[in-house]
């Protein structure tokens, strides 16, 4: 028997583009046998407009509607735990924003059969049909540099397949055996490094498959809305001080990450490192500076001390 395939898509008040998202996985030149669609509590009327689609009456939805946001890592968390619950072989997981071509899970299907493998991946395109390197990669976790793997060369994507170490849940689809070896997605962590940790875990069991003739778009649809400021010759893109509250996932996760994982030394060295640099540019381009100098270094002391309060970044950036 042929082994059922269910995508995994977590959505949170971006119905135009989850609908996009939709009626590209119900086109699929190789039907999906389920589409799990985890909404984490939208309040823009997502659901009416599922409604008004047809999609919450289409025999394939799955919709499991979570009654408050747990951000991209709860709603992975939650709709690969369904997709365990329903007996799913293989999940393909990616967001709202993500819009598979027509034949992607049909040009997936030959890396499916392959054994030892930690998962299949598609190759991401953004709006502008280039490759998003970035998105798939090599992990290096334990360096000094910020990004925590090595992203591929598109030179490389030239070839039928190749093996791969990262992939983001923008197009990863991975085995129930996978999850039942090493387990969920972890809530705890919100958004921002929640595919990088469970990488790491697939790793463990053998490299992830990235197919390039499988194409997925990204649409990327939150905007960063850097504030581009100049001081003594020097210029540089801020993060405004009401969305400050992103980077502190990105810096507690990572250092969290690297201190499981590759020993106190290097995590210590990198947090000195990263706090150094982010207080260099907050003293000369930022304003709100003592704000802004106590939320990277909470950031950090709660990577340490594995404290996971997602309320806590945007009450560390209410500026009284």
């Amino acid at each position: 028997m042929p082994e059922t395939v269910a995508a995994v898509v977590v959505t949170y008040n971006r119905s135009r583009l989850l609908l996009e998202c939709m009626a590209a996985l119900l086109g699929q030149t190789h039907p999906l046998d389920r589409i799990i669609l985890v909404d984490n509590a939208s309040n823009d009327g997502t659901l009416e407009a599922l409604e008004a689609a047809g999609y919450l009456r289409h025999p394939a939805v799955d919709l499991v509607r979570l009654p408050r946001n747990t951000g991209g890592a709860g709603g992975f968390h939650e709709g690969l735990k369904r997709a365990m619950e329903v007996g799913v072989d293989w999940m393909w997981i990616m967001d709202d924003d993500a819009e598979p071509f027509p034949d992607a899970l049909e040009k997936m299907l030959p890396a499916f059969s392959r054994p030892g493998i930690g998962g299949v991946a598609n190759l991401t395109l953004g709006l502008d049909g280039r490759p998003q390197l970035e998105h798939r990669g090599w992990l290096r976790l334990c360096g000094l540099t910020p990004r925590a793997h090595q992203a591929i060369d598109e030179s490389r994507l030239e070839g039928k397949e190749m093996e791969i170490s990262f992939a983001s849940f923008v197009g990863l689809a991975v085995h129930r055996t996978a999850v039942e070896r090493i387990g969920l997605p972890r809530r705890e962590l919100f958004i921002k490094g929640d595919d990088l940790e469970y990488c790491l875990r697939l790793a463990d069991l053998g490299p992830l498959i990235l197919m390039p003739a499988s194409k997925i778009c990204h649409k990327d649809g939150v905007a960063a809305g850097y504030q581009h400021r100049r001081r003594f010759g020097m210029s540089s893109a801020r993060v405004p001080i009401e969305k400050l509250w992103l980077n502190y996932f990105s810096l507690r996760n990572l250092i969290w990450m690297r201190r499981q994982r590759c020993g106190p030394v290097p995590a210590l060295l990198f947090s000195i490192r990263q706090y150094a640099r982010a207080a260099l540019g907050i003293l000369v381009f930022d304003s709100e500076r003592w704000v802004r100098l106590r939320f990277y270094y909470c950031a950090i002391s709660d990577a340490w001390h594995g404290v996971f309060d997602n309320e806590r970044p945007k009450k560390l950036t209410a500026v009284r």
